[in-house]
């Protein structure tokens, strides 16, 4: 008796295990629209290192098509929203690198009159020394009332490794005009804070 029931606690530990691992990487395929417009987003995210993403504007002109790409790493989420304040819908795409830090990347892709599409540049966070120091990954995003906010945990980094510090960081991106007719993430803030 004492055998069957650690047998079935191991076998129910296991399934548990494998449904979990199944879970975290499972394949996305969303419709993310605001009001009448929008994306439909497809990607497997068979492999850890590279994926291929596939997105359907909905609702646009006559003249936007699907497009695809390949992304380096798995999408685990997607969000909509009016970015640039010009009444269209914007898609913002997290993308996370293979290695155990989950360190994070965006993917934007903004409206233009519903016509066609044009991306937003996401910059990397190793250029800007103020809020990469303390930074090994660990990061997650969300949309919060047209803003991006970006929050991960700081860590000491020594000759000895690295150690947590119990503080994170939040960032505010917003959209605005990059170069040749483009839009790019911009920092508009970013604070350290001890998580309770």
């Amino acid at each position: 008796m004492i055998r069957q029931k650690l047998y079935l606690l191991i076998t129910v530990l296991l399934v548990t295990v494998a449904v979990k691992a199944q879970n975290q990487y499972r394949k996305i395929d969303t419709l993310m629209k605001l009001g009448r417009e929008g994306y439909k987003v497809l990607c497997n995210n068979k492999s850890d290192v590279k994926n291929n993403l596939s997105i359907t504007p909905v609702g646009f002109k006559n003249g936007a098509r699907d497009f695809s790409f390949e992304i380096k790493g798995r999408l685990l989420g997607t969000e909509v929203d009016d970015l640039n304040n010009d009444m269209f819908p914007d898609l913002v795409l997290y993308i996370y690198s293979p290695n155990e830090k989950s360190v994070g990347s965006v993917i934007g892709i903004s409206s233009v009159n519903n016509e066609s599409v044009m991306p937003i540049v996401f910059p990397d966070i190793s250029n800007d020394p103020k809020i990469r120091t303390g930074y090994v990954g660990y990061d997650s995003f969300m949309l919060m009332e047209g803003s991006l906010m970006r929050r991960f945990p700081l860590y000491q980094v020594d000759s000895t490794g690295t150690k947590p510090t119990g503080m994170y960081r939040q960032i505010q991106y917003t959209v605005v005009p990059g170069e040749r007719e483009s839009l790019k993430f911009k920092v508009v803030r970013s604070f350290d804070f001890a998580k309770k």
